[in-house]
Formats: C-alpha cells, sequence, structure tokens
C-alpha cells in the first residue's frame, strides 16, 4: 500500500500558497475587493457618520399665542443644539408646505390658550408633528421638544412658587422634584458611528473575503488551474494541502488588514476600545477561519468568477439584518434568528461589539466563541468536499498525462501536420 509522504503534502501546500499570492496581487479586482475594499469601505462609511449625532434639525414652529410664555419656549427649541427653528409661518397648511418640500423635518404648534392655561395652572395640548420616516429625525425632534416644553414648565413652575413666597431653593424644588442623571453606557455621546461602525467593518469583513474567494475560485476554474497545479503523470492532488493553502494566503492578509483597522482606524475615529487586545485576537481567529472556509467551499460553486460578485454582492445587507444591529433578535422571527446562526457575521458582529465595544471577556462571550469554532470546522469539511468535487472534474474531462499520453499526443501532432 503506497503511502504519500508528509513533504509532498507540504510541497502541495506551498504550490497552491505561491499561486494563491500570485492570482490576487496580479488580478486588480481580486485585489480591490481583499485589500482595498475593507479599507475603502471602511474610511467612507467613517466619514459618513462622522458626525456622530444630527446637529441643528429644521424644524417650523407656528405660535398662535404671541405671548411672553410662548416666545420663551420658541427660544428655548432654538437653543437645543439638535434643533433649529428655521422658520415660524402663520398656520398649520404653511408648515405642511415646507415639511413636503423637505425644508423642515418636523413642526410644533403652540395653541392660542398657551400661556392663559399655563397662569390657570390647567393642561396644555402642545402639537408636536415629526418626521417619522426617517428615524433619526424623529428621534432628535420628539426627544429635543419634550425636553425644551419638561424645561419651560419647570421654569414657569420656579416663577410661580417664587411669587407666591417661596425661597428660591424651597421654589426649585418643589418646580424640579426630581433629577434624572442619563448616563449612555458604551456610547458617550450615543453617536450613529459608535453603534454601527464595529457590526458593519465585521460584515465587510466577510463578505470580502467572500467575494474574493469566489473570485479567485472562477478564475481558477475557466483557466483550468487546478491540472497544472499537479506535475506531469502525478496522482490528484490532495484535498486538505489545497484547502489549507488557499485559506493561509487570505488569513496572512486579513491579519495585517485587521491590524490596520484595529490599531489604527479605530483610533482615528475615536471608537470605543474597551476590550483586551489577546481577547480580540482570540475571538478573531474562529471568525477569520470560519468566513475564509466558508468562501473556499462556496467559490466550488463558481465556474466564473463574475458569479461571486452576482450571487454574493446582494447578501451584504440580509448578513447585516441577521446579525441583529438593525433589528434586535426580540424583534426577529426566531425561525430567522436560529438561521442566521450559520453566518460567521452573526454570531461574530454580536460578540466582536460585547468585547471591542462593551469590555466583555472572552469567557462572557463563550456562546458565540464556540459557535464561531463550530462554524469553522463545519465550513472546513465543506471547504474540503467543494474542492474534491471540483478536482474529481477536472480529472475526468482532464486525465492525468502520463509520459506514455504526451509521447502519443506528441506523434498524434506530427501525424496531422504532416
Amino acid at each position: 500500500m503506497q503511502t504519500t509522504r508528509p513533504s509532498s503534502k507540504i510541497k502541495e501546500f506551498a504550490n497552491v500558497l505561491r499561486h494563491e499570492y500570485r492570482h490576487i496581487f496580479r488580478d486588480g479586482g481580486v485585489l480591490l475587493i481583499v485589500v482595498g475594499a475593507i479599507l475603502i469601505y471602511a474610511t467612507a462609511y467613517s466619514l459618513a457618520y462622522r458626525n456622530e449625532v444630527l446637529r441643528e434639525v429644521p424644524v417650523a414652529v407656528v405660535d398662535r399665542s404671541h405671548t411672553p410664555a410662548s416666545r420663551q419656549l420658541v427660544r428655548s427649541l432654538d437653543a437645543t443644539p439638535n434643533l433649529h427653528v428655521a422658520y415660524k409661518p402663520a398656520s398649520l397648511e404653511e408648515a405642511k408646505e415646507l415639511f413636503f418640500a423637505r425644508k423642515i423635518n418636523g413642526a410644533i404648534v403652540i395653541p392660542s390658550d398657551y400661556e392663559k392655561k399655563l397662569l390657570r395652572n390647567e393642561r396644555v395640548d402642545l402639537a408636536v408633528y415629526a418626521d417619522a420616516s426617517y428615524f433619526l429625525m424623529y428621534r432628535q425632534v420628539f426627544f429635543d421638544v419634550m425636553g425644551s416644553v419638561l424645561h419651560s414648565n419647570s421654569d414657569i413652575e420656579w416663577r410661580r412658587f417664587v411669587a407666591k413666597g417661596a425661597q428660591l431653593e424651597q421654589a426649585e424644588a418643589l418646580s424640579d422634584p426630581l433629577t434624572l442623571s442619563v448616563r449612555n453606557m458604551y456610547n458617550p455621546y450615543g453617536g450613529y458611528a459608535t453603534f454601527v461602525m464595529p457590526a458593519i467593518i465585521m460584515v465587510i469583513i466577510q463578505q470580502t473575503l467572500l467575494i474574493g474567494i469566489g473570485m479567485v475560485g472562477g478564475t481558477w476554474r475557466e483557466r483550468r488551474l487546478y491540472r497544472k497545479l499537479v506535475p506531469s503523470g502525478a496522482e490528484r492532488m490532495s484535498v486538505v494541502p489545497l484547502v489549507l493553502g488557499k485559506s493561509a494566503a487570505y488569513v496572512s492578509i486579513y491579519t495585517l488588514t485587521l491590524l490596520y483597522v484595529l490599531g489604527f482606524h479605530y483610533k482615528l475615529f475615536g471608537y470605543p476600545m474597551n476590550g483586551r487586545p489577546g481577547d480580540i485576537v482570540l475571538f478573531l481567529l474562529p471568525y477569520v477561519l470560519s468566513c475564509t472556509f466558508m468562501g473556499i467551499a462556496l467559490s466550488s460553486l463558481f465556474k466564473y468568477r463574475e458569479n461571486s460578485l452576482i450571487f454574493l454582492l446582494f447578501t451584504s445587507i440580509p448578513f447585516l439584518m441577521l446579525s441583529g444591529v438593525s433589528i434586535p433578535e426580540q424583534a426577529m422571527p426566531g425561525w430567522l434568528f436560529r438561521l442566521g446562526k450559520i453566518v460567521p457575521s452573526s454570531s461574530g458582529v454580536d460578540g466582536f461589539v460585547r468585547i471591542q465595544t462593551m469590555g466583555a471577556t472572552l469567557s462572557e462571550v463563550g456562546v458565540q466563541f464556540r459557535t464561531l469554532w463550530i462554524l469553522t470546522g463545519v465550513y472546513f469539511v465543506l471547504a474540503c468536499a467543494g474542492m474534491r468535487n471540483v478536482l474529481l472534474r477536472v480529472e475526468r474531462k482532464e486525465p492525468p498525462r502520463t509520459e506514455k499520453s504526451t509521447a502519443d499526443a506528441k506523434q498524434q501532432k506530427t501525424i496531422e501536420t504532416l
């Protein structure tokens, strides 16, 4: 019984690794996806979200009261950092026209009896129209209006108690009996970039790996390169060295990319870095491996390099949604959330955000960590099975060329020439 020597396995591994590097760095499209895309996308998204929160959201105030109290409320609204009273229309109809013209994102209507009811200590109905089609705009308008109204009410109550003869300290305690202290944990500014960018970066890593590996795999199939890796007269290439050789190329490249993203990009844009470096490295290891093996398994299905772009490019948004970033797990159908666990980004995003943003330890994300290692093993088996099928198909179409078959081919070519 003939056995394959370990040295031949190492040669096959090195041969595959060399060819994979060559096709990555000589193919402009693959190089752009594998190396450039994560840098370009991470920078572009970070610049777009750099302001973190919306400021100076334009609103309109319809003041039907025209009293000192209503004017004070308007000044209070305009003084907030997130709102800007851009228009003061005379009627709600004019405010609607401004809204439909996209000049404002909200409207506040102060009733004509605003001050009178305040002085009588009666309830005042203040109408607020906020653009709920854009949740960030809606959030800023609604909460800032509520904050300004509460502050204005507290000030009116303070003046009323002082007028009745209460001491300043007593009036302040009576007008504002409950002091609310809000602390945004892990996201001090309540910024959108701090919330979404760690998840986006993880999804970008997965998608660029899948697309890049798929493009190279399609190129290998188009140019029939699998057969060329095996010397003339040799047996079929072993599957494990082939998979490990291809994966080693991408893991090494993404190791350098992640060093840039986590070492420089995070500091440049001020994203929270609360995780311990050792925990982050250990967590990212199965994530990158599972994404790589998944890409190799999928690449065995692509006959042409363009197939990977067509198939995988449109999966980015669904994978981001399944990770629980755009919509929480509790609001998602249970079966859909569980189905999303077959994708590395679902566990990868959850665990990475907990470690890097919230400062969790590796043991505290043990479920996500174990899931990624399980996916690594599953996709490694699938990658080996996929590559085995590719080699079998190549072997059926192009049988190994022995010395005899080579000589016969040359003789046949000479006869045809004559």
